[in-house]
């Protein structure tokens, strides 16, 4: 029998990292049924090029790096798939995979993989194209199903409030289903994958805040990519704070920013940007308060 010897503490856990992110792989089915449903071969043709992309970029550098190959763990999958979720399903084949690439190999793994980025990596990258190539990540695409074109999830939209929660609308590939969210939402939640209050926060701050500056509380939710960002985004575990008081916090943060870009900024969309501050931001919410070590006592001043 062999024994392993390690420091403590000793923690016990049900899910490994393969386990949970099959649970957010499995909470992304309706999300990915509702952009093909609406959009078409495209939309499949964007989730798998950006999926295998990841999943390629990760073997390569983990070859050329002679460490172990940990694809099997999924989470280049899940970063892949994300990444895939948040684009128009216009975008070409090769800036999906110089997403990827980016997501993977520079954001992930330059930094000592999983466990060890301090940005999320599918939002990143997202943040990289749309900085690189604005133009392709909001060029229109013709839906021969609704004779639409479709471009970044609309803030302001004449749809009923049954097509912004269907996906009737025009958008990213993942992110018009508001239902298909929820969906997922609620699959997280029951298999103890995500803790409520980053997404509930997140989006309670933005309508509380948005109300304040005279935007209905309903639109503030139902247009944008504030509910996928909240949900898929925000509640990444490497990049999000711990206690639960830097959660509240962080949360917070992340819907204030949303609604001030919105508002005030030249960029219709801040749920990108408002999240990758917050991940840089989180390690000093995690400060606070300062956590005692447990077995330290705090050191006597010299005189007293």
């Amino acid at each position: 029998m062999s024994l392993i010897l390690s420091s403590a503490p000793h923690i016990r856990a049900k899910d490994n990292t393969q386990r949970l992110m099959l649970n957010v792989i499995i909470s992304l089915l309706p999300c990915v049924a509702a952009g093909i449903y609406y959009f078409g071969w495209r939309a499949a043709l964007v989730i798998a090029v950006s999926t295998v992309s990841a999943v390629a970029a990760e073997l390569i550098w983990q070859k050329l790096a002679r460490k172990k190959v940990r694809i099997y763990d999924l989470s280049a999958v899940v970063t892949g798939l994300l990444l895939g979720l948040t684009v128009p399903p216009s975008a070409p084949w090769w800036m999906l995979v110089i997403g990827s690439f980016f997501a993977i190999m520079v954001v992930k793994q330059l930094f000592g993989g999983i466990g060890d980025n301090f940005l999320n990596p599918a939002l990143a990258a997202r943040a990289v194209l749309l900085a690189s190539w604005p133009a392709l990540m909001t060029a229109g695409y013709n839906v021969g199903r609704f004779d639409a074109v479709t471009t970044p999830t609309p803030l302001l939209s004449s749809a009923s409030t049954m097509d912004l929660l269907l996906g009737n609308v025009t958008g990213a590939v993942g992110e018009t289903c508001k239902i298909a969210i929820l969906l997922g939402f609620v699959w997280l939640l029951i298999t103890g994958t995500i803790r409520w209050e980053i997404p509930v926060i997140t989006v309670a701050s933005a309508c509380l805040l948005g109300w304040l500056l005279g935007t209905d509380p309903l639109t503030t939710v139902l247009t944008g990519g504030l509910l996928f960002g909240a949900v898929y985004m925000a509640t990444d575990y490497v990049t999000s704070p711990m206690n639960r008081l830097a959660r509240i916090l962080y949360a917070v943060g992340i819907g204030v920013i949303i609604v001030l870009i919105r508002k005030y900024g030249s960029y219709p969309e801040g749920v990108t940007y408002a999240i990758l501050l917050m991940n840089i931001a989180a390690p000093l919410f995690d400060r606070i308060p300062v956590q005692r070590i447990y077995g330290h006592t705090k050191a006597k001043k010299e005189g007293k």
